[in-house]
Parts: C-alpha cells; structure tokens; sequence
C-alpha cells in the first residue's frame, strides 16, 4: 500500500535522484531521457509546486505505507494554452510491476475529485507501458499522434469504477 507524501524542500534529494535515473525516465526517452534538477533549483521549483501552487497544480511523493520510503511522485496541473487538467504519475524504476502506480494514479484522481476537477487527462509517449496502466483504470483514449496517446477520465463518474 501507498499513501501520499507532501515533500519539504529537503526532501527534493529523492525527486533528484529519480530524475537523473536512467531507467526510471526511459519512458522519456524520445524527449531527453533524464531530466537535471540541481539544488540550486530546488527553492523556485518548491514554491511553484508546493508553496504557491494557486490551485492549479498538485504535487505529493508516493510513500510505501509500512516503510515510508519514497517510491515516487504524483501531481497534476492546469495547462492554461490548452485548458486542461494533466495526470503525471513516476514510480521509480525499482518499484514498478507491484501495483504502486495503480494505487498513485487512484489517490490522485481522489484528489483531484477533492479539488473539483471533473475530467484529468495525461498525453503519454505512444511507446511508455504506462498507457496500459491507465486504460486498465478508467481512462480512455481521446486521440493519438505519431508521438503521444491523450487519454482522459471523467472524474464525475464514480471514481473506482475501472481501478484494480
């Protein structure tokens, strides 16, 4: 089981250490791979994520329950260009194929539901396993592209219909 996790700034180490890991950003190959997020980062990145977060964005670690260890990172956010809610869910490599991402991706819909957010999409790369995981939990395909698969949820639905 996992629960969320709201970060201190000191507890940026984790999220630096998944960013720079190879295999856990795979599924970000076609964009860069891994993606740096220095120290010095840190302070701004908190703010915007954490602190002064306007309603428009929502960001927690996924802890193991009996452990508390750090396992990986949910959040959601406004896209104000395209006037829409997005899903991102990472489950560190280490961790994936044990249902952590299942349990992440229903707690954030939980929270966004909270939140007043009826409909939360994620745009994933057509190659990243993770769509699987998705379709299998109540989203749906809403277009693709040569690169990337928009799936939806309609959160007004019951929200653990599809969740396994």
């Amino acid at each position: 089981m996992v629960r969320l996790y709201e970060p201190r700034l000191e507890d940026l180490w984790f999220r630096k250490e998944f960013m720079s890991d190879i295999e856990t950003m795979s599924y970000n190959h076609a964009w860069g791979g891994t993606i740096p997020f220095p120290e010095s980062e840190w302070p701004r990145w908190y703010d915007h994520w954490i602190r002064c977060h306007d309603g428009k964005r929502f960001y927690r670690y996924l802890a193991k329950q009996e452990s508390d260890e750090f396992i990986g990172e949910i959040a959601y956010h406004f896209d104000g260009e395209r006037k829409i809610w997005l899903a991102d869910i990472i489950v560190a490599s280490l961790y994936r194929g044990r249902g952590y991402g299942t349990q992440g991706l229903a707690l954030l819909c939980e929270e966004a539901v909270k939140n007043g957010i009826d409909v939360l999409r994620d745009d994933i790369a057509i190659d990243n396993p993770a769509v699987s995981m998705f379709l299998k939990n109540g989203f749906s395909e809403e277009y693709r592209t040569g690169e990337i698969i928009m799936l939806k949820k309609d959160l007004g639905d019951n929200l653990w219909t599809g969740f396994k």
